[in-house]
């Protein structure tokens, strides 16, 4: 019973959806990064999306929260040209290549979920491991660069030039073929890798990431090539509630702790990942069911082709 908007939404997916989205959108303003990875869970197992829709859509959802957040940080200064660039030039190849993969099919659904599970899982413990509590936030200063590297603190080095070079761009390669496969944002992998790699304080990271996760985004959609318009009235409850949740998450940020924040989201990425895991362990059972058409559907895109083509099934007669 389609009880909702005019276009025909559930009233409990569009409140589900806008759930969804506070939470996404109070985590990218506090933390700059992590929220949109529960985009992909929400879609597949609330809106109950195939990914061939809902990867597309999280790309889009992504790209346009991250930009809304990125103001304040902007107008504060808050973001690292150099990193941005030894990161995020990698990180868009990468997604490019891990859209063309999707649009070719060459990654099955089952396995992008199962992609988005483990990503899922390495957020959290990088949320919780021993390197995120190595640190303390340091002062808010532009950084400077030096031969020997990037100093922030006069007296501190934090990371050779050369380590840095070779560190941040293969981050940056594994960061855009997450998003490019499961179409998440990457700054759950992006913050930390600018924290403990490049020695950015919290501040900075989370600006810097939020401006390369919508590239990062964009660049993902293009490779996709699949223009979900169908689907697009969900992005609706999705950004209204992000930007209700961004301008809560702004005002509660100066007294929430970053520790307890960073706690409690990690327990959001494991709850995500065993939802996505379940949901990919049901998609792959389902495609080697033989009352689905046989082991010859293999990708999602082939799926719907054998579906609509109309065959008789093979134990009718003719």
């Amino acid at each position: 019973m389609a009880l909702g908007i005019p276009l025909g939404i559930p009233l409990v997916t569009i409140a589900l959806l806008a759930g969804g989205g506070a939470v996404i959108g109070s985590l990218l303003s506090v933390l700059g990064a992590g929220g949109s990875i529960l985009l992909l869970p929400l879609l597949v197992s609330g809106a109950a999306l195939p990914t061939k829709e809902a990867v597309p859509l999280s790309l889009l959802v992504v790209m346009l929260l991250a930009l809304g957040n990125l103001g304040p940080y902007l107008r504060r200064g808050q973001f690292a040209p150099r990193p941005a660039l030894i990161l995020g030039v990698p990180a868009l190849a990468g997604s490019w290549i891990g859209g063309s993969w999707v649009k070719a099919g060459y990654v099955p659904e089952p396995v992008q979920l199962g992609v988005f599970a483990a990503a899922a899982l390495l957020a959290s413990w990088l949320l919780t491991g021993p390197a995120a509590g190595r640190r303390k936030d340091l002062p808010i200063q532009a950084p400077t660069w030096t031969r020997k590297g990037w100093n922030l603190i006069p007296g501190l080095l934090l990371m050779s030039g050369r380590r840095l070079l070779l560190s941040l761009p293969t981050q940056g390669i594994l960061v855009g073929l997450l998003t490019g496969i499961a179409g998440v944002g990457g700054g759950f992998a992006i913050v930390p890798a600018l924290v403990l790699l490049a020695g950015l304080p919290m501040q900075l990271a989370s600006g810097t990431s939020l401006l390369l996760i919508a590239v990062n985004a964009l660049v993902a959609f293009a490779a996709l090539g699949h223009w979900p318009a169908s689907q697009l009235p969900l992005m609706l409850p999705l950004l209204l509630g992000g930007a209700v949740g961004a301008v809560v998450g702004q005002k509660l940020a100066p007294y929430l702790s970053d520790l307890r924040l960073r706690q409690g989201f990690a327990a959001l990425l494991v709850g995500s990942a065993l939802l996505s895991g379940a949901e990919a362990v049901k998609r792959h059972q389902a495609l080697r069911d033989p009352a689905t058409g046989g082991t010859s559907q293999i990708f999602g895109v082939q799926t719907h082709a054998v579906q609509t083509r109309g065959a008789p099934p093979r134990h009718q007669p003719g």
